[in-house]
């Protein structure tokens, strides 16, 4: 129909998070993808055409989703060290909650036998069971963000589980580790699922 404006279909990445284009007077040639309270921002220079603007979006997008799968796979680094894991931990924390959750300590401990983590908030420590080691790094930073939640939200209301709707794999970690508590409580240690019998 003549003069009818079409609303533009908001832009989202691969599996539908949204994404926000920033514009940026001070960039003059670089080029920024990062993720930002379940937000995908890719930032640009002011001065890119709408052409160059759909080209780096898609690229961005693209370098995000691949990042994401090393993650998700366990590729990369893993945080080993008690140093590593509290600038991770920070990491995790900008990315999904805004920054907003700051603990004082994060750190391994191998005296938990019946959590994976904990926090305490009246002095913000967090500690991470040990036993998560070998685990994919997808669920060690489920549980990482879980107890980084805790830190604003103690119990686990409504208001809990909002916070970790911006992590992705917040249902697969839950599953993963109900599946493996199952299993050390039926006195199987991992990978020692039985085949049925032909």
């Amino acid at each position: 129909m003549p003069g009818k404006q079409e609303t533009p279909t908001p832009l989202t990445t691969h599996d539908g998070a949204p994404v926000q284009v920033r514009r940026s007077a001070r960039r003059r040639r670089t080029v920024a993808a990062f993720w930002e309270n379940g937000t995908a921002v890719v930032a640009i220079p002011a001065h890119f055409s709408r052409a160059q603007e759909a080209d780096w979006v898609h690229r961005m997008l693209e370098k995000l989703r691949t990042q994401g799968e090393k993650r998700s796979s366990g590729a990369g680094r893993r945080p080993s060290s008690d140093a590593a894991l509290a600038a991770h931990a920070a990491e995790l924390s900008a990315r999904y909650l805004g920054g907003r959750s700051a603990p004082t300590s994060v750190r391994w401990v191998s005296n938990q036998n019946s959590r994976w983590g904990s926090a305490t908030p009246s002095d913000g420590s967090i500690r991470l069971s040990d036993k998560l080691r070998p685990m994919p790094q997808w669920v060690i930073d489920y549980v990482l963000l879980h107890e980084l939640a805790h830190l604003l939200v103690a119990g686990h209301n409504a208001a809990f589980w909002k916070l970790l709707e911006a992590y992705p794999e917040t249902e697969r970690a839950k599953a993963f580790l109900e599946g493996v508590s199952f299993a050390t409580s039926r006195g199987l240690a991992p990978g020692e699922a039985e085949e049925p019998a032909l």
